[in-house]
């Protein structure tokens, strides 16, 4: 059976080359990076490469970049670290609906501490208005937290235009990257972004191990307390292997974005036009053209999204039904439903997400079964004969 996986929003391969130089630093170069004598020194000589090499993919200085066990504690450095060291000033904050979780409930956690969070709506695109988060801008508002591109329908968002908004206002502007990062153009001064946080597996790096990006000036109270390690924003001994991983894992994806991109873009808009040629009762969720290269996300009337799921997987192919951080709960894509699409549409949501793996032949075979597992599972659906699901 051919297995197919179209999953890479949720976790790519380690690449064969980060790997071997992850080895390296798990058996020779073993040494901890805090440590003097030679050991030491050339573990941290790894760790301050990989350093240099995040920094360069988004024009940023090797001083200026934090690593943490991934985006979700890049996410709470940077928000509650914000608000902690600004909360004088005010403490407003403003982010969007559709959020990842790991920025939604730090909001939430910092709400029940006394702080007050603006979540601005989006369109049926899933895109935010630039006019909304300029109305929503108060006094007291210290901090706009905004992530790059959607992780469950690939809407790219104006970073650039809020970024400049931010400044103009004196506000510290926070972006959550763990899906652009590696993927999108990311000048950090051109696009006035003073927080940036980042994620290795998404990039085809390992697993445990992200970053964040900290603009020389801008005041983040540090969340955990111990050693002096990453200029003592984030205590414990570093995670070398992981972080040298990382660190060639972001120079390959800078190197490798322009012809990937274009690559993908050609397979994501094949596997859209065939679904909606093929299959009646569906729709594309996310903006049509303003997207990540590798993302398809689309609803199938009368379907369930689990069902979905696990016939696919059965035929071999591995896709979602949205973030994977919320893939074991039975509650609808809280992003879908901010972009104003009803419950039943949204339980029929399937996401597949491309990457390096993917050929032009998965995408054949992909198109040759879903249309037969659709009618499968609609069939057996009493609503698919009455016809009364309605967006």
């Amino acid at each position: 059976m051919r297995k197919v996986y179209l999953d890479h929003s949720a976790t790519t391969p380690v690449r064969p080359e980060v790997v071997e130089v992850m080895n390296q630093y798990l058996t020779n170069n073993f040494g901890n990076a805090s440590s003097v004598h030679s050991f030491g020194r050339e573990a941290r000589k790894g760790l301050e490469t990989a350093r240099e090499q995040i920094a360069n993919l988004i024009k940023a200085q090797p001083e200026e970049i934090f690593f943490t066990s991934g985006g979700t504690e890049a996410d709470n450095m940077a928000i509650i670290g914000t608000a902690f060291a600004n909360q004088k000033k005010g403490k407003h904050i403003i982010t969007t609906q559709i959020e990842h979780h790991a920025v939604l409930e730090t909001c939430h956690h910092l709400e029940k501490l006394g702080f007050e969070v603006t979540y601005l709506p989006v369109d049926k695109n899933a895109l935010v208005s630039v006019e909304k988060v300029k109305e929503a801008i108060r006094d007291d508002t210290i901090l706009i937290s905004m992530m790059h591109a959607n992780n469950e329908v690939g809407t790219i968002q104006p970073v650039k235009e809020v970024g400049a908004l931010a400044k103009e206002k004196g506000i510290v502007f926070h972006v959550d990257a763990v899906q652009s990062f590696g993927k999108l153009p990311i000048d950090v001064n051109e696009m006035n972004i003073d927080l940036l946080s980042a994620s290795s597996h998404k990039i085809y790096g390992p697993k445990g191990i992200g970053c964040l990006f900290l603009r020389k000036g801008t005041k983040v109270e540090p969340l955990m307390f111990g050693g002096a390690q990453e200029r003592k924003r984030r205590p414990g001994t570093e995670n070398v292997p992981a972080i040298v991983g990382f660190g060639l894992a972001a120079e390959l994806a800078g190197k490798e974005m322009a012809q990937e991109n274009e690559r993908l873009t050609k397979l994501r808009d094949k596997l859209i036009q065939g679904i909606l040629e093929k299959i009646p009762h569906v729709q594309l969720n996310g903006h049509p053209t303003q997207r990540l290269a590798n993302n398809v996300n689309v609803s199938f009337y009368y379907v369930e999204g689990e069902s979905l799921l696990l016939m696919l997987d059965m035929k071999g192919i591995a896709a979602s039904s949205g973030s994977a951080c919320t893939s074991g709960s039975l509650d609808p894509s809280h992003v879908l439903l901010a972009m104003g699409i009803s419950h039943e549409i949204a339980h029929g949501s399937l996401r597949m997400t491309l990457g390096k793996v993917n050929t032009e032949e998965d995408i054949d075979y992909c198109l040759e079964v879903l249309p037969d597992i659709v009618a499968k599972l609609r069939s057996m659906s009493p609503l698919y004969n009455s016809g009364k699901i309605e967006n």
